[in-house]
């Protein structure tokens, strides 16, 4: 049965994500994430109704730990920051 979590270094992340940037960064390309794939992330982190505190570390420890391309990096930034205050307003985030 596969695990929800990833444990990296004693904490737990969200699998899910975990495993979208190890894909993303895997066997094309140059290694970095291309902004489709920060948008399939940010897809991914969007798909429920909370921004919980794994999806923050998972957030954190992905953005630490994988290269972007600029043109992700910056679009990343905005749409994570912007949707993460929406959500910590109350307010229904824009599609």
């Amino acid at each position: 049965m596969a695990t929800y979590y990833k444990r990296i270094k004693g904490k737990n992340y969200d699998g899910t994500l975990i495993k979208k940037a190890e894909r993303s960064v895997k066997g094309r390309g140059d290694g970095r994430i291309s902004l489709n794939d920060a948008k399939a992330i940010l897809k991914t982190v969007r798909d429920s109704s909370n921004y919980s505190d794994i999806e923050k570390a998972t957030m954190r420890h992905i953005r630490d730990n994988y290269d972007f391309t600029p043109e992700a990096d910056r679009w990343f930034r905005t749409q994570i920051r912007t949707w993460a205050a929406t959500k910590a307003s109350g307010k229904k985030a824009a599609p």
